[in-house]
């Protein structure tokens, strides 16, 4: 049945910009978009439901790109050990880090995971949050790496979200392979990630390129193994060290390469010439104090598409609003508000391979949006905190927040 939303302003963010439309209406057909474009123009028509927006703002759903919201436990010890004085590196060489995740992920139930992800999950529904990816990664074995992806894949059918699952197996070394990385590897590319696919638990495959994690001759193999499958590709590339693992992920016409501080100038071209989205994470970055920043000039001198997410993880970006990583995108990263809802809106979907779908407001599209009771839509990452007052709307149905 059509649906008239009316009597509001429209940012559509088409081309990454606010491409505003002022005393504007939509009309939803099903779970999709049939009619945009201001009142006066709307044709004449029926309409089962007639919703009155009171002159909010419309932008479309808030796409969190790169996430880790499934895992057990939490790692606020560590974060206290960060503040004496301890490095990442150090944590991760003690036992510490995404081990200590690991261990309390394997013991946990589906069921807790999903209980636990819910909650962190529904904060960034309530902050707008549309469409999400969650990678796997802190099991480590088919059995754990199994459980996560099928919590994933639960979390699709009780939230109103698009999830997006990405395997992330080749995260970190198992203890069960101390010392035979490569091997693990191989296991990875016969035996895990054949399997999850046949199951249908994974829409992307991403993996760990840096020193205290996986090399890129390592990596490749991780993606020669999901091109097979025919499965799209993403890459935890150059965070705190340059391996050059974005030009590889552009090499494979990766959807995204993600953190990017230690990028160079030929990372930055090669990812321009392939499409390859740049996923900025401003929360681990903060959270872990750090000073390199991704190259920010040279991305956008070479029109690389930017994104910007939560990182939501239990380590590094314990974030649980993603407009608050917007306002981090601005004040950081010097991201203008435009710029940083583009990044969370049709560059975040092009990120996920979404962009046909999600990610602007246009005819055709999935009716994913969020009407924001506010005057501009840069208040979207002016304000710092709180519960900015919103209606949600994903697929054609206002979402009860």
């Amino acid at each position: 049945m059509k649906k008239l939303w009316k009597n509001c302003h429209i940012a559509t963010m088409q081309a990454g910009q606010y491409s505003s439309i002022e005393n504007a209406a939509i009309v939803t057909l099903g779970q999709q978009i049939h009619w945009i474009g201001t009142f006066k123009d709307l044709p004449a028509d029926a309409y089962a439901e007639t919703i009155d927006l009171n002159g909010a703002w419309v932008t479309p759903g808030l796409i969190d790109c790169h996430t880790h919201s499934v895992f057990g436990g939490n790692r606020s010890v560590e974060f206290e050990k960060r503040l004496q004085g301890v490095s990442y590196a150090e944590i991760a060489a003690s036992g510490g880090g995404i081990a200590s995740t690991v261990r309390a992920t394997r013991e946990a139930s589906e069921e807790q995971l999903l209980a636990s992800a819910l909650k962190r999950i529904r904060c960034l529904l309530k902050d707008g949050v549309t469409t999400i990816e969650i990678k796997s990664g802190y099991g480590l074995d088919y059995a754990n790496e199994r459980k996560m992806l099928r919590v994933i894949r639960q979390i699709a059918e009780t939230l109103p979200m698009t999830v997006r699952s990405t395997c992330l197996a080749a995260h970190a070394l198992p203890p069960e392979y101390q010392d035979q990385s490569d091997a693990y590897i191989e296991h990875i590319c016969n035996d895990m990630l054949p399997k999850l696919h046949q199951e249908g638990l994974v829409d992307a495959v991403d993996a760990f390129c840096e020193y205290l994690a996986f090399s890129p001759a390592q990596v490749e193999r991780v993606f020669k193994t999901a091109q097979s499958l025919n499965l799209p590709i993403k890459l935890h590339a150059e965070q705190l060290s340059s391996l050059g693992g974005s030009s590889l992920a552009a090499r494979y016409q990766a959807l995204s390469a993600d953190h990017l501080e230690f990028m160079t100038e030929d990372d930055v071209k090669a990812m321009a010439a392939a499409g390859t989205v740049a996923v900025l994470l401003p929360g681990a970055f903060y959270f872990l104090r750090e000073t390199k920043y991704p190259p920010l000039e040279s991305l956008q001198q070479h029109g690389v598409r930017i994104a910007l997410s939560s990182d939501l993880n239990p380590g590094t970006s314990p974030a649980l609003s993603l407009r608050l990583m917007m306002n981090m995108g601005s004040t950081l990263f010097r991201l203008t508000p435009e710029q940083t809802l583009a990044a969370v809106t049709i560059h975040a979907a092009h990120a996920l391979g979404l962009q046909e779908t999600h990610g602007s407001l246009e005819q055709g599209k999935v009716a994913d949006f969020v009407a924001w009771d506010i005057e501009h839509p840069s208040e979207i990452v002016y304000w710092l905190g709180g519960d900015l007052p919103k209606r949600i709307i994903q697929h054609g149905n206002e979402v009860s927040i």
